[in-house]
């Protein structure tokens, strides 16, 4: 039998596991709009487990993570340190936000902010930044799916129709199941994930140097450089330590968290998965050292697309059957997929909810409000898979900038959890001064001391929220003081 077709027969029997899994979990809760969302609000400790995992680990796993390991070296264990800090984020942020959607019904990031500040405009903002930065992740998700089967069949599945099947496969049992299809098939993806993740990182470097030490070693007396700071790119150690925080603290404000946050059963349930969540972590590790293998192996013909690395070495360097092959493309397809899954959910339901639901949809029932969730996660995924098809290259860059736009919502967020005096001018000027300011840096000039432009933005973003509530005469009647529980 010819490789690329027991590679293409594993993938598809793979996929169609996962829609099975993923329409099996539809029930009565999902033609409820909490239900649809939320899950009900009552998901337990192992399923959130693998949902937040499936938040992180997508296709930019098992293919950006080896490629900076490849590219960079040292600096590549950037991701490892900024992933050490969401437990503090889920521990600090989730119970807090389970609790208020509980009590009020919330379900968006949005709902949140609009009902604190009792600004119906501040809460459209939110839903606005949400959706143009899902949109661009979704489709990594997407372009990286298509990727991923372009180079394991050899390119009997073309890019476009790899695209298109991931693309079908997440949007049908999104479409059906909601949050309920998302976590079932997220359990199921996760194990697959890691178990691939661990063989592999352990294989390879056994077959090339005879083990991980070994190679490590062979790396310090041919290219030291990759094993220490600022690598072998010259990442400065200003740009690395911002980048771990931008990423840290803007992460922490994508709209799919907070949604995930909201489906917990309970505050506890939330802590004891922060606790857990490094070992979800473990994942990226062993995806690492397969960049790292791939430093001495391609030293003398530099690979043009870093990211790359994990497929070749895989297909063309150590010689794994076409059954390892489709496995491998399977559990990369999982990484891809479970987040794509998340991200298309999100986008529908911002849009419909924070952005629609004042303006357009105004007064809509529940049943619409459900309706026109379904087919916006239709909507949003082929956005997502044209925008793959036309140049998914460049937009890699756009979510390096999406991450330095929604840290502006930091002061914004933590004000309505924690800080009740903080008004909504404030905020909303502090938000646009920053957002402004950082892409001025960003496209326009450079960022002063190569630091990352997000933390100089969020740091001007403090300095105007201080500034403004300062001058701010107080107001005994500020809507936003009124809407904190007691």
């Amino acid at each position: 039998m010819n490789d690329s077709l027991i590679v293409v027969g594993i993938t598809l029997a793979y996929l169609a596991a996962v829609l099975w899994v993923g329409l099996r979990a539809r029930n009565q809760e999902s033609s409820s709009l909490e239900g649809y969302v939320a899950g009900g609000r009552h998901v337990g400790v192992v399923i959130l487990f693998f949902i937040l995992g499936a938040e992180i680990f997508s296709a930019f796993a098992f293919l950006g993570a080896p490629g900076w390991a490849y590219q960079h070296g040292s600096p590549g264990f950037y991701i490892l340190a900024y992933l050490s800090l969401v437990p503090i984020t889920i521990w600090a942020l989730g119970p807090r936000v389970a609790k208020l959607g509980r009590e009020r019904g919330y379900l968006t990031q949005g709902d949140m902010i609009a009902d604190h500040y009792q600004s119906k405009p501040l809460g459209i903002l939110a839903g606005v930044i949400g959706v143009l930065a899902l949109v661009p992740y979704l489709t990594i998700q997407i372009a990286g799916a298509g990727l991923l089967f372009q180079a394991a069949t050899d390119g009997l599945v073309p890019f476009w129709l790899g695209a298109l099947l991931a693309f079908l496969v997440v949007a049908a049992y999104v479409f059906a199941s909601g949050l309920s299809g998302i976590g079932w098939t997220n359990l199921m993806q996760g194990i697959m994930m890691i178990a691939i993740a661990w063989f592999l990182g352990l294989t390879i470097p056994e077959r090339l140097y005879g083990g991980v030490g070994e190679m490590f070693t062979q790396i310090q007396q041919t290219a030291p450089e990759y094993l220490t700071m600022p690598g072998a790119n010259n990442m400065s150690w200003g740009y690395f330590s911002t980048a771990v925080l931008v990423s840290a603290f803007g992460g922490a404000m994508w709209p799919h968290l907070f949604m995930k946050f909201y489906s917990a059963d309970s505050g506890k349930s939330l802590r004891k998965v922060s606790v857990f969540y490094p070992l979800y972590a473990y994942l990226l590790v062993p995806l690492l050292f397969i960049g790292f293998a791939g430093i001495l192996v391609f030293a003398d013909e530099p690979l043009a697309r870093p990211d790359t690395v994990l497929l070749k070495m895989v297909m063309d360097v150590a010689n794994f059957s076409p059954w390892v092959i489709g496995l491998m493309l399977s559990g990369a397809l999982a990484a891809a997929m479970s987040t794509g899954a998340n991200l298309a959910h999100t986008a529908a339901v911002v849009l419909v909810r924070d952005v629609f639901g004042p303006t357009v949809m105004k007064g809509a029932s529940e049943k619409a409000a459900v309706s026109a969730t379904r087919w916006s996660v239709l909507g949003l995924s082929l956005i997502a898979y044209l925008f793959a098809l036309i140049n998914p290259a460049s937009l890699v860059m756009l979510l390096l900038g999406a991450y330095g736009l929604l840290v502006q919502l930091f002061p914004m967020v933590i004000g309505a959890l924690f800080f009740p005096r903080l008004r909504r001018a404030s905020v909303m000027l502090g938000a646009l001064v920053g957002s402004l300011a950082y892409l001025l840096m960003d496209f326009v000039w450079s960022s002063p001391l190569g630091w990352h432009a997000g933390v100089w933005a969020i740091l001007l973003n403090l300095i105007v929220v201080a500034i403004s509530q300062h001058f701010s005469k107080p107001a005994s009647h500020d809507p936003s003081l009124a809407s904190q529980p007691s």
